[in-house]
């Protein structure tokens, strides 16, 4: 087994990232990369070393304060314990067949898994709970959030199991899945969601409806846009004939890629753009995770998020 320390900076390396073998321990080092980073950065000072505190508010009982602490920084903290949870939060990944482009040694699926994973860590650290929903067509799966730590290997097992799982042919139909996870998770959740936004199902406004809903019921929301930004947004496959196949309809188009490329650039410049206009409309958190590139991109505005919420 490896114990190198993942750079969540660079190019992501999926050959090296599989050979952690376990999910938990890939995310544990996933995470613990990512702080060394951050101490490094020049966001040193935006710690995340508060998971095992918080500040004493005047006229609660003094049985738990840290005086260790308290002698290195003149501040009251109270030690935290296991059944203590500030954050409620739901990871929501989008398993339709287009999250397993471009294939299977690296893809949106396994990068969605990891950063799942690794944000389950995170939270953990924090003493936040965790949950797990899974869409395509529909909801397939919600377990609500948890924070014990056999509730959280059993989030790792599925995480697991999603890995493993073929990527059939399912199309995405977001909106009624989202709208049903607005229903029945508990109020004041933060909801990450992982997904392409490539929808097969009543359109885009139909999406955002359902994200508007979840806003309504009084969750926080972030979007995670997973995608392959080389061949997905720029459209880099050279000039010899290509046959591109939709993973969801598996329709065939033939073609020279220069031949589509600046109509496909335009079109995709385009519906980022709204994407990001709807987003800031609705007040929901877009952050752009190319899958190419390290964890940072996810952790690093989770606990941007996260600190706002607090």
């Amino acid at each position: 087994m490896p114990n190198q320390t993942i750079n969540p900076s660079q190019q992501l390396d999926y050959k090296l990232l599989q050979e952690f073998g376990s999910l938990e321990l890939l995310a544990r080092q996933i995470v613990e990369g990512f702080i060394v980073g951050l101490h490094k950065s020049p966001f040193h000072g935006f710690s995340v070393e508060f998971s095992e505190h918080r500040l004493y508010n005047q006229g609660e009982s003094t049985r738990h304060i840290d005086w260790k602490l308290f002698a290195r920084t003149d501040k009251l903290f109270l030690k935290k314990y296991e059944e203590e949870t500030n954050l409620r939060c739901q990871l929501v990944i989008d398993t339709s067949s287009s999250m397993y482009y471009p294939g299977p040694q690296m893809n949106k699926m396994i990068f969605s898994v990891y950063a799942a994973a690794a944000l389950i860590h995170l939270l953990k650290r924090q003493r936040d709970a965790a949950g797990l929903a899974l869409f395509s067509e529909v909801l397939e799966d919600y377990v609500p959030a948890r924070l014990s730590t056999t509730h959280l290997q059993m989030l790792y097992a599925r995480l697991e199991k999603l890995l493993a799982r073929p990527s059939g042919a399912k199309q995405t139909a977001a909106a009624d899945a989202l709208h049903r996870l607005a229903e029945i998770a508990p109020k004041r959740s933060l909801v990450a969601i992982f997904s392409d936004m490539m929808d097969n199902g009543d359109g885009q406004q139909a999406v955002f409806e359902a994200l508007q809903h979840l806003k309504y019921n009084r969750h926080e929301v972030m979007l995670f846009h997973t995608v392959d930004k080389e061949s997905e947004v720029d459209f880099n496959f050279g000039n010899t004939p290509r046959k591109f196949i939709d993973m969801e309809t598996g329709r065939v188009v033939k073609a020279y890629p220069k031949d589509l490329q600046a109509d496909y650039r335009a079109y995709m410049q385009d519906f980022n753009k709204q994407l990001r206009l709807k987003c800031a409309q609705y007040e929901i958190d877009l952050v752009a995770a190319d899958i190419r590139l390290g964890f940072g991109q996810v952790l690093q505005p989770f606990l941007v998020r996260r600190a706002r919420m607090m």
